[in-house]
C-alpha cells in the first residue's frame, strides 16, 4: 500500500475544521467578548491583524519581495577620530568575525592609512562622508588601483546622508546631490560598491509607522532620481548603484513584513524608470527609538529580535548598535556581544540558509498585503502633492509622524505598550546615574525631525528621582500595606510594585495586615513617604473611607495613594486625604510626576 492511500485511510474520518469552526471554538472562550476588540489587533499603521488565518483568507502573494541573503554583512560602525586608532579597531573587529566596516569620517582621511593590513576577501566595507571628508573618495580609489584589488572583491557603500541630514537640519544641501551623481562614476568599475545611499533611519528614530517609513524613503528616492537623471545620468546606473538603510523597531512581525514590502514596492518603482532588474541593496540599523537608558541589557534583547525581523525580511545587511550605545561610549564587550548577535543568527540559528523562511505564512502575507496597499497609497499621495520636498517644506511629513510618535508615547504612557524596565517590569535593584537620563525639552521646530527614545517621558521621571536623591540627601520610600480579600490584595500589590517601582523609588515588600485600622495606624506613622493601599473592591467599599480618615488624623502630609478605581467612592476618598488612585487606565507618567511634585513639597533639602 502506498503512503498516499495509507493516509486517505488514516485521515477518512476527519473533518477539516472551517474558518467557521474556529470561530465558533474562539466565541465560546470570550463568553461574550466582542472578538474585534479583544483579538483583531489595530496596529498604528492602520491595519487590522486577526488572530488566525487559515488557507482560504490568502487571495494574492506579494511579489518582488527580495531574496534571503546567505552572505548577510555584519556591520561594526567605527568613528575614524584618529586613523591609526580606526584602523586599529578595524582590525580587530574582522578578528572577531565581524564582515562588515562602516568608517564615519568627517574630515580628510588617507585611505592607505585607513585600510592598511585590511584584506578585502568576504569583507563590506562602507564609509559615511560630509562635504569636508568628501575628498576621501578619490583617495579611496587611488588605494584601491595602486594595490590592484580586483573590482569584483570591492564590496560595501557610501552614504553622504542627504536626507536625513536635511530632516534634521532643515537645510537641503544639494551639492551633496550632485557629488552623490559623481560617485557613480567614480566607482563605476566596482560593480559590488553602492556609491549612492538613500536613508530612512531617521523616520523610524522619530517614532514614525512603518508605512510612513517606507513611503517617505522612497519619495526621496524619486526626488534623488529626478534630479541626476535631469542632469545626465541613466536611470539603470543609478538603480545599480543604490543602497537603502532602513530602521528597525520591535514590532516582530511588521518589521519583516516592512522589508518584504520596501523591496517590492522599490520593484515597481524601478519599472516605471524602465529598469527590469536592479542590483540595489538593502541594509538594516537598530533604531534609537526601541533602546533603552534604563535596565539596559534588555536591549541586547530587543536588538535580538529587530535582527531577526530584518533577516526575515531579507536584508543584506545589519548594523546592531551595542546595547550601551545609548549612554556612553561602548567598550569591547558590548561592542563584541552586537556583533555575536548576527553571527549567532546566522551560524547556530540558520537564519540566511533557508530561502525565504516566511514565504507563505498566511499572517505574514496578509500583513504584507496591507501594508503594501497603504505604504503605495502614501507614496502616490506625497507625489500627487508635489512630491517629498514640496511635502517637507509644508511640514506634512512632519505633523504627519509627529501624529503617529504622540500616540506611541500616549500608549507607553497607558502602559498599554510594555516596554521592559521602562514602564513596566522595572530593575529596582538597578542605581542609575542622573547624567545618563535624558530630561531635556526637544527642539519643537515642526520643521525638525529630532531623534528620541521612545522612553522618554519615563526617563524624565527616573531624572527628577534621582535629582531628588542628590539634594534630599535620601531616595523616596514606598509601602505597600495590604488587607482584607487575599486574591485581590495580592494581585494589587504586585501591580503597585511594578507601577511604583518605575518611578526609582525605593519600593519596600508588601505588608500584610490584619484589618483596616491596623494598616491605617502602622503606616502612617511608618519612615515611608509613600503608602499604596491595597485590597478589594468590596474591601474599599466596606472600609477604604474609614482608613483615609484614620491615616490623615495621624498623618497628613505623607503621600496615600489607593490601588484600584472603585466606582462610587472616589470623590469620597478624594476629600478625605486620598492621594490619588493607580490603576490600569492610569497615565503613569501624569500619576507619578503628580506623587514626585507632592513629595518634593512635603520634604526639606539636607542639612549638613
Amino acid at each position: 500500500m502506498d503512503n498516499d492511500s495509507k493516509e486517505k485511510m488514516l485521515f477518512q474520518d476527519f473533518i477539516p475544521p472551517t474558518k467557521q469552526d474556529w470561530l465558533d471554538k474562539v466565541n465560546i472562550d470570550l463568553k461574550g467578548a466582542d472578538f474585534n476588540k479583544r483579538l483583531v489587533w489595530k496596529n498604528l499603521n492602520g491595519i487590522d491583524l486577526k488572530p488566525f488565518y487559515i488557507k482560504s483568507d490568502q487571495k494574492e502573494l506579494l511579489k518582488n519581495t527580495g531574496e534571503n541573503s546567505a552572505q548577510v554583512v555584519n556591520y561594526r560602525r567605527i568613528k575614524v577620530q584618529k586613523v591609526a586608532t580606526a584602523n586599529q579597531l578595524a582590525l580587530k573587529a574582522l578578528g572577531e568575525g565581524m564582515n562588515g566596516l562602516i568608517f564615519e569620517i568627517n574630515s580628510e582621511v588617507s585611505a592607505y592609512d585607513l585600510l592598511e593590513d585590511i584584506d578585502f576577501n568576504g569583507i563590506s566595507i562602507s564609509f559615511e562622508l560630509n562635504k569636508e571628508s568628501f575628498s576621501f573618495c578619490t583617495s579611496y580609489k587611488s588605494f584601491l588601483k595602486d594595490l590592484s584589488i580586483e573590482p569584483n572583491l570591492v564590496h560595501g557603500f557610501i552614504d553622504l546622508d542627504i536626507f536625513n541630514q536635511y530632516l534634521e537640519t532643515g537645510s537641503l544641501d544639494k551639492d551633496l546631490i550632485d557629488r552623490a551623481g559623481e560617485l557613480t562614476e567614480i566607482f563605476s568599475d566596482y560593480p559590488n560598491f553602492k556609491s549612492l545611499t538613500v536613508s530612512g533611519t531617521i523616520y523610524q528614530d522619530t517614532g514614525s509607522n512603518q508605512v510612513q517609513e517606507i513611503a517617505y524613503t522612497l519619495n526621496s528616492l524619486v526626488f534623488l532620481l529626478e534630479e541626476l537623471i535631469n542632469t545626465k545620468y541613466q536611470a539603470q546606473t543609478l538603480f545599480d548603484n543604490l543602497h537603502f538603510v532602513l530602521g528597525i523597531s520591535s514590532e516582530y512581525f511588521v518589521e519583516i513584513a516592512k522589508f518584504r514590502v520596501f523591496n517590492s514596492i522599490l520593484s515597481d518603482i524601478a519599472a516605471k524608470y524602465g529598469v527590469a532588474k536592479a542590483s540595489a541593496s538593502l541594509s538594516a540599523k537598530t533604531s534609537v527609538w526601541s533602546k533603552s537608558v534604563t535596565d539596559p541589557n534588555t536591549n541586547m534583547l530587543r536588538s535580538t529580535t529587530e535582527a531577526m525581523a530584518a533577516l526575515l525580511g531579507n536584508v543584506d545587511g545589519l548594523e546592531l548598535d551595542p546595547y550601551d550605545h545609548e549612554f556612553k561610549n561602548s567598550n569591547d564587550f558590548s561592542s563584541r556581544i552586537a556583533g555575536n548577535i548576527t553571527t549567532i543568527l546566522k551560524e547556530e540559528s540558520y537564519f540566511g540558509k533557508v530561502a525565504n523562511p516566511v514565504d507563505g505564512s498566511y499572517y505574514i502575507e496578509e500583513l504584507s498585503l496591507q501594508m503594501a496597499k497603504k505604504a503605495l497609497d502614501l507614496f502616490k499621495d506625497v507625489e500627487a502633492l508635489g512630491g517629498f520636498i514640496s511635502q517637507t517644506e509644508n511640514e506634512n511629513i512632519q505633523s504627519q509622524i509627529a501624529e503617529i510618535r504622540m500616540k506611541k508615547i500616549k500608549l507607553l504612557s497607558q502602559r498599554r505598550i510594555a516596554m521592559v524596565g521602562v514602564n513596566k517590569y522595572p530593575n529596582l535593584m538597578e542605581t542609575i546615574s542622573q547624567d545618563f537620563l535624558d530630561h531635556q525639552e526637544k527642539n519643537t521646530d515642526p520643521k525638525l525631525l529630532i531623534r528620541q527614545r521612545a522612553g522618554l517621558e519615563m526617563e524624565k521621571i527616573r531624572y527628577t528621582t534621582e535629582h531628588f536623591v542628590e539634594e534630599k540627601g535620601f531616595r523616596p520610600i514606598v509601602e505597600i500595606a495590604s488587607f482584607g480579600q487575599l486574591t485581590m490584595r495580592k494581585a494589587r500589590a504586585a501591580f503597585a510594585y511594578d507601577f511604583m517601582g518605575v518611578s526609582g523609588f525605593e519600593i519596600e515588600s508588601e505588608k500584610s495586615f490584619n484589618s483596616f485600622k491596623e494598616a491605617a495606624d502602622e503606616t502612617a506613622v511608618s519612615n515611608s513617604d509613600v503608602v499604596v493601599i491595597c485590597s478589594s473592591d468590596t474591601d474599599y467599599q466596606e472600609s477604604a473611607l474609614d482608613f483615609v480618615k484614620e491615616f490623615r488624623t495621624q498623618n497628613g502630609s505623607k503621600i496615600l495613594v489607593l490601588a484600584g478605581n472603585p466606582e462610587g467612592i472616589q470623590d469620597s476618598l478624594s476629600a478625605s486625604g486620598l492621594d490619588g488612585f493607580i490603576h490600569v487606565r492610569s497615565d503613569i507618567f501624569k500619576t507619578l510626576t503628580e506623587i514626585q511634585q507632592k513629595i518634593s513639597k512635603t520634604t526639606k533639602p539636607l542639612e549638613i
